[in-house]
């Protein structure tokens, strides 16, 4: 089925059990995370670096659009990232902007961000609900502080949007990390893709040091997106023989999803890199999974399903995050394992435990919330059962072609 008709789909979509799954995944897209940082600091440099292999996805094609827009007027539609690097950016580069994006979007805290900003010396005012979207940016007054203490507990995004901007600051920036720092490899990819572009920043425990000092243009090639590549973990999990074959990862990644391979190996997939490309394939697999996603909370909702369908009882940790991501993942989740006879029970505030199916269905309808990572999550199930997925083109935001890799393994995916 050609591409640009799944890319018309509204409704939902049905997908054909397909239980053997062998070949190379052609379409997988590079790294939004790595290229929406690549953007940015590139349009601090200048915005004269080659940037190679930039993702696909919705949320990077946005940011590329918006990171040089006249318009006053900024939406980003359901793009977080996009929303809470170009906030900091426009600020710092004293652009009058408007920021807002869907009744979703509206809903996402931003105040965090917003505090450390005007701190800095930024004018900014919400238009609507007070610490979050839209919001406007009216002016720069010039730096007051070099020195800024934020959270760390509830999104690295508000910390990577700050350490992009400090090395332009007149005074540089040191950020004081209180708290619980989650999802800290994102932290270490801002860092390591600023001392590319030639800045200077020291990362500790609990502090970013980042002195004043202007980037260099620099060309840079993006490198395949591990978030993306955990589908294909999964499909080798799940489907009765696999060998896949996935295309421009390293395992020495900046990527903290990278560490879906240590998961996997727990969870049925050997990935070994054979003639540069990374080779899926099954193995045993433990009956218990002890996981903290405070680093890879991207990769909870794929884990989840996984364990929910191959009898594997897990013990999860650092899902806090996922309350507030493009929806409330882990309600999401426990509505839909539900579908499949498997539940996420909170124990407490901070542990859950999944509780997998003792059978399967034959076919299952799953929603998707308007996420593309629960979309994703749930479609590698077409390998033991039917399966439906409703509004499909989620998957636009970080992996348009999705689909399009599924068919190309032999799964029949329909128009509903």
């Amino acid at each position: 089925m050609p591409n640009k008709k799944i890319r018309r789909l509204t409704k939902s979509i049905q997908i054909k059990r397909t239980s053997v799954l062998k070949g190379n995944v052609t379409w997988l897209p590079a790294s939004k995370s790595i290229s929406n940082r690549a953007i940015i600091i590139n349009a601090l440099a200048g915005g004269t670096s080659q940037l190679n292999n930039i993702s696909d996805a919705n949320d990077t094609q946005l940011m590329l659009r918006l990171v040089n827009s006249t318009e006053r007027l900024i939406d980003v539609e359901d793009a977080g990232t996009t929303m809470r690097f170009l906030t900091a950016y426009f600020s710092i580069t004293n652009q009058k902007k408007v920021l807002t994006g869907t009744s979703r979007m509206k809903e996402r805290p931003i105040g965090i961000l917003v505090d450390a900003l005007r701190l800095l010396g930024v004018e900014i005012d919400y238009l609507e609900k007070e610490g979050y979207p839209p919001h406007e940016i009216k002016r720069f007054l010039g730096q007051k502080t070099n020195n800024i203490s934020i959270r760390g507990d509830v999104s690295s995004q508000y910390i990577s949007a700050l350490m992009m901007i400090a090395p332009v600051l007149p005074k540089g920036l040191t950020l004081e990390l209180k708290g619980k720092v989650g999802s800290r490899p994102y932290i270490e990819m801002t860092a390591a893709l600023m001392k590319h572009f030639d800045a200077t920043c020291t990362l500790l425990e609990d502090r970013v040091i980042i002195p004043q000092h202007p980037y260099s243009p620099a060309s840079f090639t993006v490198e395949s997106d591990w978030s993306a590549a955990s589908y294909w973990f999964s499909f080798t999990a799940l489907a009765k023989e696999a060998e896949i074959f996935l295309p421009r990862l390293t395992l020495n990644s900046l990527q903290g999803d990278s560490k879906i391979t240590t998961i996997m190996e727990s969870l049925g997939v050997s990935a070994r890199l054979e003639n540069d490309l990374l080779k899926l394939t099954k193995k045993e697999f433990k009956r218990e999974l002890h996981w903290d996603f405070t680093h890879c909370p991207d990769l909870a909702q794929t884990v989840a399903v996984i364990c929910g369908a191959t009898g594997v009882k897990g013990y999860f940790t650092g899902l806090e995050s996922l309350r507030i991501k493009e929806t409330d993942r882990i309600a999401a989740l426990q509505n839909e394992l539900r579908r499949i006879g498997a539940d996420l029970i909170e124990e407490d505030t901070a542990h859950w435990t999944l509780v997998p199916s003792s059978g399967l269905p034959h076919a299952a309808s799953f929603q998707t919330y308007k996420d593309h990572r629960m979309a994703m999550a749930f479609a590698p199930l077409a390998t033991r059962m039917d399966v439906e997925i409703e509004n499909p083109d989620a998957v636009r935001k970080s992996y348009p072609n999705f689909w399009k890799d599924m068919i190309s393994f032999g799964f029949s995916v329909n128009q509903g």
